[in-house]
């Protein structure tokens, strides 16, 4: 029995699963040789409400929690973690949305989002740097009723794609950091955005790329928060993506795990089945132990969420570990699938997927910071 998981989460889950049986998993390869998302697909995912479910129903929401969105996002991600890349960026960008935006300008955003009618990307990272995000040099400075924005954002999940994205750019001085940032919502299709897209080892069929802006003008109703504050207001929500993330990897070991099980039980050596072999059987079963371990840590952290308690530590340590772990996992099975496990398929695939978030959305270094500061205090672990 799980703590988290009522009967109707579960039910939830199961739900999702077979969509993603039926739906996701046929394509997975395919989308990673043609690199082009699925809008169709998305579509439908949105009149299933697997789209931001969290959000509240006067949003375009069904108001069912994070817990909700956590399950809803595994079982995508078990079929394809590109794909669940989409589920991913609506509950980030859903989140900062409704929670920042004003009504009349992110609402009809909001609709699209959960409807699986708009992809959102977030652009925070620069080329001086990811980690350090205090540190951006795009510019956002106001022009009477408008904002106009200059500069460089890279490493952009769906940058190409992306049909708006939330732009963290600098309206203070340089010197006053974190202080100095606000966050727009920027369609991309204004003048004067150009982009272009990574070749990437993984994560093919989402995609990341740079984003270009030469004087874009933005109305400034489109701002989200205070200005010189977004960075401060706005990151307070990826402790939510880092759980999710954290459940997104997890999926994608897991479901290695269990095709890894059936196939050393099946295949033999010497006249004994592989699972027999220490060598083969003990890694495994480390691993699987593991697995549901940082599993439980990810949904507890999305428990705490639901139930507004402190939980960025949780979500520090979900980011750090499970993409570590999901990647071990993955190489470990397709090491005992052999060169069948080597050559390009589904294994070799999700090796390349899950890899990318040891690099993007918040290194395991940033993440361990995190974790010493909530536990020995801020002054203790200076930045």
């Amino acid at each position: 029995m799980n703590p988290y998981l009522d009967q109707e989460l579960l039910a939830l889950s199961e739900q999702a699963r077979r969509f993603a049986a039926a739906r996701v998993a046929p394509g997975f390869l395919e989308r990673d040789k043609t690199r082009v998302l699925d809008r169709d697909l998305m579509r439908e995912m949105g009149e299933m409400g697997f789209i931001a479910p969290e959000l509240p129903e006067q949003v375009g929401g069904l108001g069912l929690g994070c817990l909700a969105a956590g399950v809803i996002h595994e079982e995508i991600a078990r079929a394809d973690l590109s794909i669940s890349y989409i589920n991913l960026l609506a509950s980030l960008n859903g989140q900062i949305l409704a929670q920042h935006g004003r009504p009349e300008v992110v609402g009809p955003w909001l609709a699209k989002l959960t409807q699986g009618r708009a992809l959102l990307a977030i652009a925070l990272t620069e080329p001086r740097g990811g980690s350090d995000a205090a540190n951006l040099r795009l510019r956002v400075e106001r022009d009477g009723d408008e904002y106009v924005l200059n500069g460089e954002k890279t490493s952009i999940s769906a940058a190409d794609q992306a049909d708006a994205a939330v732009v963290f750019g600098r309206t203070g001085s340089v010197e006053s950091a974190a202080h100095g940032v606000t966050a727009v919502l920027v369609p991309m299709d204004l003048p004067g955005i150009s982009r272009s897209r990574f070749d990437c080892h993984g994560q093919r069929a989402i995609g990341r790329g740079s984003l270009f802006f030469d004087n874009v003008r933005v109305s400034a109703d489109h701002r989200l928060g205070e200005e010189n504050k977004g960075f401060v207001q706005v990151m307070q929500g990826f402790d939510f993506s880092r759980a999710l993330i954290g459940l997104q990897v997890l999926a994608v070991a897991q479901v290695a795990l269990e095709e890894t099980w059936d196939y050393a039980a099946q295949r033999e050596a010497f006249g004994k089945p592989l699972t027999a072999f220490q060598g083969v059987s003990h890694p495994l079963a480390e691993l699987a132990t593991q697995v549901e371990a940082a599993r439980l840590l990810c949904l507890q952290t999305l428990w705490l969420k639901d139930k507004h308690l402190p939980h960025s530590a949780q979500a520090a340590m979900c980011k750090w570990w499970a993409p570590k772990l999901a990647y071990d996992v993955v190489h470990q099975c397709l090491l005992v699938f052999g060169h069948g496990g080597y050559d390009r398929g589904v294994m070799e695939q999700r090796l390349r997927d899950v890899l990318g978030f040891q690099i993007g959305d918040g290194t395991a270094q940033i993440m361990k910071t995190i974790i010493a500061r909530a536990k020995a205090g801020r002054q203790a672990v200076p930045a």
